[in-house]
């Protein structure tokens, strides 16, 4: 049995062609209108010359389009590309470059490119003549930063994507409970957005996208469609919380889910008592990997601080030095442009097993930040802040955060006597120039930077010690 993405839509629309398939504030299509929208896609896409093998750049602010994009390059065995429009020109371009896609769908302004804007792309005919697709090609490359800032992309096969997101393997093991559907707080340039996507298709039910992981947008989408689950990073959760949402209706939720790290326990309880009756797992995954392990409702008391027990199909264990590696048949194929990944992926991230294989993560061995799902790499951050007056030198590490995960910390060298640069300077000399969530939302200063005496690299792991412990100023 071949495992296709493209093959979820076309069983969904023949066993629940009525059912919701997607909805975006007041607009919404079935099994049936998606099906048959990405036929039509699939069609207008190959009149474009995007061929098995393709790549095709998303990029464009969240519409219901992208999703039959998604399917009809799936269809095509084309390889969909989402890209987040907010990222300045520059980066875009540079990704553009790095990708080298057959076409571009865009509402963007783009610097020597052929653009086709994904509004103006017409359909074909409502059949579309299916091609042989192997299902361990790749389907989606999602990007995501390497430690220098330079795009790296993550290539996922139809197989692994399928592995990810089917019932009993994705994010839902014990079953999805209740007719609502799934909230997809993630945007579509995530790993995180297109797995709930193809997780709710697996389970033939409505994905719910809101425009922005704002607790008004969620409130107003769980009003309105009254869905089953809702999975929050835990800082969406402390939106959601907010003592002025009190009042909000969220009773349709059965699910109340959270993690991409390790998360606190007060969180957990909050969770709990604003949402009495849902069930809450912790999970923990990688663009690279997907779910890696998973904390269970029944486990939340007995085990606060961990991550959970390794999750199927893939095997997880540790390094000799406590590094979190991973094998099995939902990994990524590898990096775009590099050699194919064999055997492991190692995580990056440290931590230790107990007597019962719960995973507890303690630190990250690898210069690469991973703030609130997203990767930032800290040599990018530190070029952008290098010419911010008065500064003689600068280093970017991650800091732990219960919130983010880590959070991205600005570390500055100044003239003796020299006020410190606050958050909100550093964030008026980066705009333009650096994407949101690479921007430092701490800042402290330092008699020098630690580095290496042949090479001169930062020692980033001592710098955090120095951070973590007696304050640096």
């Amino acid at each position: 049995m071949s495992l296709l993405i493209g093959d979820i839509v076309t069983l969904a629309a023949l066993t629940v062609p009525r059912q919701t398939a997607a909805t975006l504030g007041p607009d919404a299509l079935t099994f049936a209108e998606l099906d048959t929208a990405a036929n039509r896609t699939a069609n207008a896409l190959a009149g474009h010359g995007v061929g098995a093998g393709d790549v095709v750049l998303w990029c464009a602010a969240l519409t219901l389009r992208s999703l039959d994009v998604f399917v009809a390059c799936a269809r095509l065995g084309a390889v969909f590309a989402p890209l987040n429009p907010g990222l300045p020109e520059p980066e875009r371009d540079a990704v553009r470059r790095y990708l080298d896609p057959r076409l571009v769908l865009s509402d963007q302004r783009w610097r020597e490119a052929d653009v086709v804007h994904h509004a103006t792309l017409d359909g074909g005919a409502s059949t579309f003549a299916r091609r042989p697709v192997d299902d361990r090609a790749p389907h989606i490359v999602y990007l995501t930063s390497g430690s220098t800032g330079t795009p790296k992309g993550a290539l996922v096969s139809h197989r692994a994507s399928w592995l990810r997101s089917a019932p009993g393997g994705g994010t839902f093991t014990s079953g999805l409970r209740g007719p609502g559907g799934v909230v997809c707080t993630f945007p579509l340039y995530h790993y995180g957005g297109w797995h709930y996507v193809m997780e709710a298709w697996q389970h033939r039910t409505a994905v719910h996208l809101v425009p922005r992981a704002d607790a008004g947008s969620v409130i107003d989408v769980v009003q309105r469609r009254r869905p089953s689950a809702l999975y929050c990073i835990p800082a969406v959760w402390e939106r959601l919380l907010d003592p002025e949402h009190h009042r909000a209706d969220l009773r349709s939720l059965l699910h109340a889910d959270t993690g991409t790290s390790a998360v606190a326990a007060d969180l957990v309880e909050r969770i709990k008592a604003r949402l009495p009756g849902t069930t809450t797992t912790i999970l923990y995954g990688s663009t690279e990997a997907g779910r890696m392990a998973a904390l269970h409702d029944h486990d939340l008391a007995r085990k606060p601080g961990s991550v959970g027990r390794p999750a199927t199909p893939n095997a997880l264990w540790l390094a000799a030095d406590g590094e979190v590696c991973v094998a099995g048949p939902a990994l990524m194929d590898g990096y775009l442009g590099a050699a194919p990944l064999t055997g492991e992926y190692r995580s990056g991230d440290l931590g230790h097993l107990d007597e019962e294989g719960y995973l507890f993560l303690t630190g990250r061995t690898r210069e690469v930040i991973r703030t609130g799902g997203e990767s930032v790499g800290p040599a990018e951050v530190e070029h952008a802040l290098r010419d911010l007056p008065g500064v003689l030198d600068v280093a970017v590490v991650g800091l732990p955060d219960a919130t983010w995960g880590e959070v991205v910390c600005a570390v500055f060298v100044l003239p003796d006597g020299a006020p410190p640069p606050t958050v909100a300077q550093v964030r008026s000399h980066v705009d333009g120039r650096l994407a949101g969530f690479k921007v430092p939302r701490r800042v402290a200063t330092a008699a020098t930077i630690p580095r290496t005496p042949a090479t001169g690299q930062i020692q980033r792991g001592r710098l955090r010690e120095l951070l973590t412990g007696p304050p640096v100023r």
